[in-house]
């Protein structure tokens, strides 16, 4: 019996087809967009330990959250429509244009005054995150194959993992110094981005030439518009809705709003057929379906951890935040190893369905070892889940986002590649704001048991604890301190195991994402067949 096609690939290496690259200019388009991710992920991760300083600077402590808040609506918002306008002016451009436009945003919010100025120069940032985010992966199904794919979108797990490791040693180490180069330490958190986007510019200008066959498309001004609306008001209310209170007027009044405008973008896409932001033909894919409504799943799941681990090292253990990032190690060794592994095993084999069926899994019991963690647990406890934790993300993202682009034409990759990372975000944020609710909302019932427990006399009405700043906790005596943390603790278990059910539904459900045969030819071999038998 002769080798099939994919089998001679893999056996035989030999010049690359028309419209291949070879393994050397892969790599070499890879190093420009790792650059460019680098800067997308450092950045969600360094201004969160800095954010406290730099609101204390800026005398906007109560109103902190937009400055989160504005970066995560454009970016959502913007995801989509940069995959369709890749689609048709081509990858380059709008990659150069997405790092441009953060550079500007970075330089703003260096030189921001109050904390409404950054957050508007924030939003400025979430505009070129967008692209970088989705972008990227829609230039790696550009330039390589499905069955080879894996392997190299693996360069950028390792990226993505190494910033959620050094993001917040960065950002602890900036916010706490008063000033470097005789710029306020804090602002260095943004002005880190100016040197890294510049050769981001210079190296993508130089290397990124990839063949694009221009997709005659009308853009869906109307979908992002409609979109806008759907998700504005969803991301508001879930990083606002604590503090308004989940059933409040305004809370109501976003809901509303969202309903509608998920109403009109379902309406509008309907009506543009093709031309639509996200078209609806997509979604009668099984594959295609799955395994987005997964990557929400993953989504809240993944950012409901990250918001709760730190806290739980910061506070329940008393280590400081730059201390608290190199204890996220494991998590990001977790990533590196089994994203690395997955990749080359795919590319051997060409079958990846079991691959997130064992991340879920191992998601959701990193998550219920996580719940069952003590006031008195040993910290290389928590550790160890982490790398349970990072094992179970570097086996789901590649691979999801792997399924979703071989589901989908040649002339879609961009909308598929922004899909997936946009139906994340959306889970992320919603997943961030419940957990964190979940928090805040049991803690001092938890504090109150544990006080009664230590025969501590409850504290009079009006005289609670002020959780809005923890720094108290410093300067407490130890007998007082330790219902504290046990409440603590004890709160977050109960979002651990939170967490823990949810991906135990994406585990019931990714037993139902159907395998798609991986092609052995990249999107631009692909194109170049289809020019050719054209002629």
């Amino acid at each position: 019996m002769s080798d099939t096609p994919a089998a001679t690939a893999v056996e035989e290496p030999s010049a690359p087809a028309e419209g291949a690259l070879t393994h050397r200019q892969i790599l070499t388009v890879i190093s420009g967009l790792m650059l460019g991710m680098l800067l997308a992920a450092l950045d969600q991760t360094i201004v969160s330990t800095a954010l406290k300083t730099i609101a204390d600077e800026l005398h906007g402590q109560t109103i902190q959250a937009w400055a989160t808040t504005a970066y995560l609506i454009t970016m959502t918002v913007t995801t989509p429509l940069y995959g369709k306008l890749s689609d048709i002016y081509g990858r380059r451009p709008l990659y150069l244009t997405a790092i441009s436009i953060f550079l500007v945003g970075s330089l703003l919010c260096g030189i921001a005054s109050s904390m409404y100025e950054l957050a508007l120069y924030r939003a400025i940032q979430g505009l070129g995150a967008g692209g970088l985010i989705s972008l990227v992966f829609a230039i790696i199904g550009d330039i390589t194959a499905p069955r080879e794919r894996a392997r190299y979108q693996a360069y950028f797990m390792s990226v993505w993992a190494t910033a959620s490791v050094l993001g917040p040693v960065l950002g602890g180490l900036f916010a706490g110094t008063d000033s470097f180069l005789g710029i306020t330490g804090w602002r260095w958190v943004f002005l880190v981005n100016l040197p890294v986007a510049l050769v981001a510019l210079i190296v993508v200008t130089k290397v990124l030439h990839v063949p694009h066959k221009r997709v005659e498309h009308r853009v869906d001004y109307w979908g992002a518009a409609t979109l806008t609306l759907a998700v504005v008001p969803v991301l508001l209310v879930a990083e606002q809705g604590r503090e308004w209170g989940w059933g409040s007027v305004t809370s109501l009044i976003m809901y509303g709003l969202g309903l509608l405008g998920l109403a009109s973008f379902v309406y509008v896409q309907r009506r543009m057929g093709d031309e639509a932001l996200l078209p609806l033909r997509l979604f009668r894919h099984p594959t295609f379906s799955m395994a987005n409504l997964l990557s929400f799943i993953l989504g809240v799941g993944m950012f409901g951890g990250f918001a709760s681990l730190p806290l739980y090292m910061q506070i329940v253990k008393g280590v400081s935040p730059t201390e608290s990032g190199l204890t996220m190690l494991p998590m990001m060794v977790g990533i590196i190893v089994s994203a690395t592994l997955s990749g080359r095993v795919i590319s051997k084999t060409g079958r990846y369905r079991a691959f997130p069926i064992a991340g879920m899994g191992l998601l959701a019991l990193a998550l219920f070892l996580l719940g069952q963690l003590g006031t008195d647990s040993p910290l290389v406890l928590p550790m160890l889940m982490m790398a349970v934790f990072g094992l179970g993300l570097g086996l789901c993202m590649q691979t999801l986002l792997l399924a979703t682009q071989s589901s989908v034409p040649l002339s879609d990759m961009g909308v598929a590649s922004a899909s997936s990372a946009f139906f994340r975000s959306i889970g992320g944020t919603f997943g961030t704001a419940v957990f964190l609710s979940i928090l805040f909302t049991v803690v001092p019932d938890r504090i109150a048991a544990a006080r009664a427990a230590a025969g501590l006399p409850q504290l009079p009405p009006g005289a609670g604890l002020d959780l809005n700043d923890t720094s108290f906790l410093n300067h407490l005596d130890p007998v007082n301190k330790r219902p504290i943390l046990d409440g603590f603790s004890s709160a977050m278990d109960t979002v651990f195991i939170a967490g823990g059910f949810v991906m135990l539904v994406a585990f019931a459900l990714v037993w139902f994402l159907k395998e798609v045969k991986l092609s052995d030819k990249s999107g631009t071999q692909r194109a170049a067949e289809e020019a050719a038998a054209a002629v």
